[in-house]
């Protein structure tokens, strides 16, 4: 701040003498100042005075403005992020801090292929001496270089790997081969009346589909009437739409994961943008856990102290909760069905055994332990 006070009365001295040389080149020089001016010089000087003195006057104004804004800006910053954030989870997570690394750096990894930057992952890989499997790497080569040649309107690589996997497409009930026919279909017809031949020859691809897709065969089909007369100018003229290949980008992604077993997000950027909805509400639970003195409520590392809302996006399997310890269900302690058909944690069950009997929490039938059996969502 002191600088910019400084940089305006520079700026004040500066414009000063630059206006008086400039409006009364015939001032006497430094030597004779003491000289009386007359009265057309003093005049000038008033009003060079003046207008200087409201220059600086409106600077200043803008510059209070300005510093007003930023100022709110540099507390906006203090009262929404937290300079310690790592007292959010258990210094426990920790403990197998080279496995944790080494995990970390499998993800980044995963990501930087998933997102093709291929050269990038392979940096990451040498600088912290990873071992990645070429195996593991394949997958993301093979569909960067499909997806890559689609972003260029190259349909060969697609289409050539849709048909070698046309069986397995089926059984996940994917219209991808049957997309990408059809958009080759409308390129054939973008190129007007000379390609009609050729676009009634490729036509005999979609038999395969017809049973399933015959509303929008019939569509291509009825857009040939037209081809003549211009097909951008007719009511297909939807055909031509360029979303078309987004869409088919859209589709192969998530049908090769799907094929592939592997996420259409990479697991790094859900977990980060998970992280980000559940930090605010985590930083809140911190502060009310130390003010009231009960930091041993949260001392689980593989489960939170409440429910977070993350929304629908986020929803990938069951979870279970049991009713009766009021824990998530996990490997170490799975869901069990009782005879009576109620479920409840292995820990409760274990808790509620007596004498070797099992009195169900909610009915009174009694049975044995053993009976029970582990559900898997």
């Amino acid at each position: 701040m002191i600088l910019a006070h400084c940089s305006l009365d520079l700026l004040g001295s500066t414009n000063f003498f630059f206006i008086v040389e400039m409006g009364c080149p015939g001032l006497p020089p430094l030597s004779l100042q003491g000289t009386p001016l007359s009265a057309t010089l003093s005049l000038v000087m008033s009003q060079c005075c003046q207008k200087i003195k409201d220059t600086v006057q409106k600077l200043a104004s803008d510059h209070k403005d300005i510093h007003s804004s930023v100022s709110r800006v540099g507390k906006a910053i203090d009262r929404n992020f937290d300079s310690e954030i790592c007292g959010v989870v258990s210094d426990a997570v920790w403990d197998a801090r080279e496995q944790q690394q080494q995990i970390l750096q499998m993800a980044i990894v995963e990501h930087l292929y998933q997102q093709g930057m291929l050269s990038v992952a392979e940096e990451l890989c040498q600088e912290s001496t990873l071992n990645v499997d070429l195996d593991f790497k394949q997958p993301f080569l093979e569909l960067n270089r499909i997806l890559e040649a689609l972003h260029e309107q190259d349909l060969g690589p697609a289409l050539e790997w849709a048909v070698s996997h046309r069986q397995r497409l089926l059984e996940l009930n994917s219209s991808l081969e049957f997309k990408l026919h059809r958009l080759h279909f409308i390129r054939l017809l973008a190129g007007g009346p000379e390609k009609q031949l050729e676009a009634l020859s490729y036509a005999r691809h979609f038999q395969p589909f017809a049973q399933l897709h015959q509303r929008e065969i019939q569509v291509m089909m009825g857009s040939l009437v037209y081809l003549r007369l211009g097909l951008e100018k007719s009511p297909y003229c939807h055909l031509l739409d360029n979303s078309h290949w987004a869409e088919i980008c859209e589709t192969f992604t998530r049908d090769a994961c799907s094929l592939l077993g592997l996420s259409v997000e990479s697991p790094l950027s859900v977990s980060f943008a998970s992280g980000c909805v559940a930090l605010p509400v985590l930083m809140n639970i911190k502060a009310v856990i130390e003010q009231r003195q009960c930091t041993g409520v949260w001392s689980h590392k593989d489960e939170l102290p409440i429910e977070i809302e993350l929304g629908m996006k986020c929803w990938y399997h069951s979870v279970f909760a049991c009713p009766i310890l009021r824990q998530q269900t996990s490997d170490s302690n799975p869901p069990i069905k009782l005879i009576c058909g109620h479920v409840i944690s292995r820990d409760a069950l274990n808790k509620l055994i007596n004498g070797g009997k099992l009195k169900c929490p909610y009915c009174p039938m009694e049975q044995n332990p053993a009976d029970g059996k582990r559900i898997i969502f």
